[in-house]
């Protein structure tokens, strides 16, 4: 339960969320954990999960999550975000596989990757909910490659808690 605890915290800190609207955990499903807060008088809703196993040639890194974000006012819905623990190298890509489906074109900035567009998020999120394993590889600023394997276990359930509560 810690682990969860410090992953909201520090996904709450990346959407620099106001003090005053702390998350509500909408439960555990696996290695995902579903919440939602309010932003002004809207509800976002996202979940989160860490890797279960990090690699690479380093010797400092921060924390490292996935998480997906439904924000019904704006009409975003399956913005997928990574967060490395390090500053991606400037102009970099990464990648994510899942199964047989790989995802080339994810672009960076600072600390965190995103899809290019909507289409391709909902591509990843499909693709989520069908498989087992996610691998996101990229290459930090000193140019040291990682890979992070993410279980997708809970993932389904986590994202109909966040999608039935962000409509």
């Amino acid at each position: 339960m810690k682990k969860y605890v410090i992953l909201c915290a520090m996904v709450l800190a990346s959407f620099q969320v106001k003090a005053n609207s702390l998350p509500t955990e909408l439960g555990v499903y696996g290695d995902w954990t579903a919440y939602s807060y309010k932003e002004g008088k809207n509800t976002v809703c996202y979940m989160a999960s860490t890797p279960k196993k990090d690699e690479g040639n380093y010797k400092k890194r921060g924390d490292i999550y996935a998480v997906v974000t439904h924000r019904p006012a704006d009409k975003t819905y399956n913005v997928v975000n990574f967060v490395a623990g390090y500053d991606y190298k400037k102009n970099s890509n990464v990648t994510v596989k899942i199964g047989t489906t790989t995802f080339h074109n994810l672009f960076t900035s600072g600390d965190n990757a995103w899809t290019p567009d909507a289409k391709t998020d909902k591509k990843l999120v499909d693709a989520m909910k069908r498989g087992q394993r996610m691998i996101v590889e990229g290459t930090s600023s000193r140019g040291t490659k990682t890979k992070d394997t993410y279980s997708l276990a809970g993932f389904t359930n986590a994202y109909r808690a966040i999608s039935a509560k962000c409509k």
